[in-house]
């Protein structure tokens, strides 16, 4: 089987590639930004009969794209969250090679959630933001694109190689400081939320299920059970070995910066800001992964634990 992945540096991309290149059934070749990419093509800036082209001569039978921005303004979100999902879709109809799109989603698109309930892919999408927002039009342009083509929405990967940015790396930023200067205590904001965090390596595998499946349409990646970040918080400090005292700046009524850490010489308050986890999805995100069992057979397999240690070691690295 002959697939082009697009992305395959991104933080679930590289997990992607390596689950691919594991089956020797599959013939992988990556298609990005980079120097090391096996062709390089920029999709926000390329235009979708150059894209043809390349499908054209390669053929895949399975595309897979993981490409895409976190950050940034509503414009670079859109550019390249959505007009390069259309361009993909765009040199896919173009094309004649006929491949199946997996197309990586996100659970940002779905917004707030009712605090105990689980988000299945029927839910209304209410995204909170502009990254959400950019996301939610890739899965329209997708579903509405007559392709062959199934959306995932990924819900809060974790594992390794999560981006130091992220409520986790952050988490795991603060730690090292902590144990680093040895301070005894550490305050933390932003832990009062609750999200459904599954490994990237689960992750990975559902791409590699989904590709080789006839399912079409919106499929939950995650662990369904949410977990509060102030719980996620007390793991990693215990698998880091970290014997200090963990506090929460959080007030109901005054949210902080997304899991900032203070030390007894840092400021005494964190900068207030609109909303205590930055993806616009409110207190509780949970997923109904029932339609990913059935359809895919896939579970995930690695618990938060072994995820957030293998986060603490690549942390630990840089103590």
């Amino acid at each position: 089987m002959r697939v082009l992945l697009i992305g395959a540096n991104g933080y679930i991309g590289r997990f992607v590639a390596d689950r691919l290149l594991a089956d020797p059934a599959v013939q992988l070749t990556a298609l990005g930004r980079g120097d090391d990419a096996d062709v390089r093509f920029d999709l926000a800036a390329g235009s979708p009969g150059a894209l043809t082209r390349f499908l054209d001569a390669v053929h895949p039978g399975v595309v897979i794209n993981c490409a895409g921005a976190i950050r940034g303004g509503a414009r670079e979100l859109t550019r390249h969250n959505t007009v390069a999902v259309a361009t993909v879709c765009e040199a896919l109809r173009r094309s004649g090679c006929g491949a199946r799109l997996v197309q990586i989603g996100c659970s940002a698109e779905y917004g707030p959630s009712q605090p105990g309930s689980s988000t299945a892919e029927d839910a209304v999408p209410r995204p909170g933001g502009p990254y959400g927002v950019s996301k939610l039009a890739a899965t329209e342009l997708v579903l509405g694109s007559g392709l062959d083509a199934v959306v995932l929405r990924v819900f809060s990967p974790a594992g390794p190689g999560t981006p130091a940015g992220s409520p986790l790396g952050r988490l795991a930023e603060a730690l090292r400081r902590a144990m680093q200067s040895g301070d005894g205590e550490l305050k933390l904001g932003g832990l009062g939320v609750q999200r459904d965090f599954v490994d990237v390596r689960d992750v990975a595998r559902a791409v590699h299920a989904a590709s080789l499946s006839a399912a079409q349409g919106v499929i939950n990646i995650g662990s369904g059970r949410a977990v509060r970040l102030r719980d996620a918080a007390a793991v990693l400090a215990r698998v880091a070995g970290y014997g200090g005292a963990l506090h929460e700046l959080d007030g109901p009524t005054s949210p902080v910066r997304p899991v900032l850490g203070h030390h007894r010489g840092d400021p005494e308050h964190a900068v207030p800001v609109a909303y205590p986890y930055p993806d616009g999805c409110g207190s509780w995100q949970q997923a109904d992964v029932r339609t990913a069992r059935d359809r895919l057979g896939w579970r995930p397999r690695i618990n938060l634990e072994e995820s957030l240690a293998d986060i603490w070691m690549e942390a630990a690295c840089r103590i």
